[in-house]
């Protein structure tokens, strides 16, 4: 069918700009439910073709044809890909083996699931990532064959076949809206075959109506509505967001259905519109689109690693147009000397081809060529083998927590990513501190603090008058300094302490603004809070829970006017840190005694400050995380 192809295109390119670029298009996930329409689509009328043609349908044959066309390009992506992570970042290999297993058995929405990875979580990707949708995709080419078969048998008619596999659809909708919850992580609802499979039925309801010989559109509206469509699909890309409740909630419903109206439009005679996406260049990369789709999230990751580059600087953009092109360059290797000998002529006949390459008297580049293929293997399953079990973010972070503990800070093993911290009062404004997956740079327990460990400052006590000020003389030194905060804190409390000795610090992993009022709470009751406040809480979501900004102006009443607090803002790779750094910026301009510690531009400013998590400071970055907070604290102090 022309166009089709036009269509994938539309939809990689899609997927590829939301992973290099979210803000540009922010649902451009949404390409991925263009590729199950179109599958949903395509498998069934071939399907249909089959029965109609032979009477039965040949299923181990269908399945053959399914691994032909996947399997082989997808063993070498996972081998490559494995690799030259192991010899550019080896941060990428973390949980590699669990990633290879899922990739292996197309079971890797459920293994990501079940080990309660993200995602969404952009600071701690995983290589293989992408591959969920691939998963979901397998699993249906398992069943639905099967379950054809038994509809047919059991139900009389296109129609009513038809209104079955709607039916179907509705419901794996209506399940991802009920358990969907907002503010959490939606990983489960999107990952999860059962809430997610919509878009391929949706495709297969499409081509059972057609393949009973109706029209899938009236031919009063045939000629314009797929293309209507596909520019609604565009606007919804550019619009849609992953942390928006509609999104699960009918919008991405709505992109499969759009995506439909227009995979429609190449069953029909919309000229125009069939002769855009039959566009040259269209179809080139959209024939390649599989092998794009595998080649971009690894070769995108591997290409920023080498580079060490901060988002959005020119180092960062020259090494995403070179990850672009390697991608482009090996998806077309991959297509031409991979994909279609196997699809073509299948396993047995390439292997022949290929053994008898080496045989051939005088033959010296294919045994060079096996030899390099049985070395990659090798070096892939050592690099799976010896692969870290913990990012260099975290252990940087677990390092950061000892040197506190050795200050007298002590938790108390409250968790706020799975209990809600609780207020002195009741704060009608805030929302609840539950939801919110940490990312897995911060993968630590994170117990809200003890204020009695930490030591109490001259004149800083219980008993002093609120209202009083907190008089300083002198320079500030660490003993008049306390500081709250998450990860980003507790990674960097080795040169904290080094820099401000004496410093109290309660920092750790996976806290939140909603979180922070009662943290200080605790340590204003007990007597505990210092002339000088250092709070970093915004590594985990920002401003995007419900309630932050008015959590932070409560901690600034908790302080009160007369102590000097510095706010340090945000560094990462997620879409909402530039908004969440403006935020933070605009609520320290109403309060004379709070500036902010802007640690975001002094990590742009130099390349290698940071750990491929582009989140958290690695040993070269702590110790000019420090130097911010010192200015900012002097900047504060009027001194």
């Amino acid at each position: 069918m022309p166009g089709l192809d036009g269509l994938r295109a539309v939809a990689v390119i899609a997927v590829i700009v939301y992973h290099v670029q979210p803000t540009w298009l922010p649902g451009g996930f949404l390409g991925v439910d263009v590729f199950f329409a179109v599958s949903g689509f395509l498998i069934t009328t071939l399907l249909l073709r089959e029965l109609q043609t032979r009477h039965r349908l040949n299923l181990p044959a269908f399945w053959m044809r399914r691994v032909r066309r996947l399997v082989p390009a997808l063993v070498v992506v996972v081998v490559t890909s494995i690799v030259a992570a192991r010899l550019v970042e080896p941060d990428l290999l973390v949980h590699i083996g669990r990633q290879t297993f899922g990739a292996a058995t197309f079971t890797s929405n459920w293994v990501e699931v079940v080990a309660g990875s993200s995602y969404f979580d952009q600071t701690s990707p995983l290589i293989f990532q992408t591959f969920w949708s691939l998963a979901i995709e397998e699993q249906f080419y398992l069943v639905w064959p099967v379950v054809l078969a038994v509809l047919i048998a059991l139900v009389r008619g296109g129609r009513a076949c038809t209104a079955v596999v709607l039916a179907a659809a509705l419901g794996s909708a209506v399940l991802m809206a009920a358990l969907y919850s907002p503010g959490a992580d939606p990983t489960r609802v999107y990952y999860g075959t059962d809430t997610h499979v919509f878009g391929l039925l949706i495709g297969v309801a499409a081509a059972l109506w057609w393949g009973s010989g109706r029209e899938l559109l009236p031919r009063a509206v045939a000629s314009w509505v797929p293309a209507l469509a596909l520019v609604a699909l565009v606007v919804e890309m550019r619009f849609l967001r992953t942390d928006m409740t509609f999104a699960y909630r009918g919008g991405i419903l709505l992109g499969s259905a759009l995506a439909m109206l227009a995979v429609a439009g190449c069953t029909g005679r919309a000229g125009g519109y069939l002769r855009l996406l039959g566009w040259s260049p269209l179809t080139w990369v959209g024939v390649r689109s599989y092998g794009l789709y595998l080649w971009h999230w690894p070769v995108l990751l591997v290409v920023w690693g080498a580079f060490d580059a901060f988002p959005g600087t020119s180092t960062w953009w020259l090494a995403t147009a070179i990850g672009v092109a390697v991608t482009l360059l090996v998806a077309a290797a991959s297509y031409r000397w991979v994909e279609t000998p196997i699809r073509r002529d299948g396993f047995r006949a390439v292997w022949h081809r290929a053994t008898g390459a080496v045989r051939r008297p005088g033959a010296r580049l294919a045994p060079v060529a096996v030899a390099g293929v049985v070395g990659l293997v090798v070096v892939a399953g050592c690099a799976v083998a010896t692969a870290p079990a913990e990012t260099s973010a975290q252990r940087s972070v677990e390092a950061g927590m000892a040197a506190i503990d050795t200050t007298g800070v002590e938790t108390d093993g409250v968790d706020p990513a799975t209990a809600p911290t609780p207020h002195p009062t009741p704060d009608p404004t805030a929302s609840p501190t539950t939801g919110g997956r940490a990312s897995r740079g911060n993968a630590q327990k994170s117990p809200s603090s003890d204020p009695s460990r930490i030591p109490t400052a001259p004149g800083t006590g219980a008993g002093d008058d609120a209202a009083s000020p907190l008089v300083v003389h002198g320079a500030v030194d660490g003993k008049q300094v306390i500081g709250f905060g998450d990860s980003v804190m507790s990674g960097a409390a080795p040169a904290l302490l080094q820099a401000f000795p004496g410093i109290a610090l309660d920092a750790v992993p996976i806290r939140k603004w909603v979180d922070a009022p009662a943290i200080v709470q605790k340590a204003a009751d007990a007597g505990k809070l210092r002339p000088y406040v250092v709070l970093n809480f915004g590594t985990n979501g920002g401003f995007q829970f419900a309630g932050s900004d008015k959590a932070l102006e409560k901690v600034l009443a908790i302080l009160g006017p007369d102590r000097k607090v510095v706010l340090v803002n945000t560094v990462g790779v997620s879409y909402w840190v530039p908004d969440a750094n403006k935020e933070l910026a605009k609520i320290a301009g109403r309060y004379p005694n709070v500036v902010v510690a802007d640690w975001c531009s002094a990590a742009k400013s130099e390349p290698g400050l940071l750990h491929p998590d582009r989140t958290h400071p690695n040993m070269k970055g702590i110790p000019v995380y420090a130097g911010v907070v010192e200015d900012a604290l002097k900047t504060v102090s009027g001194r």
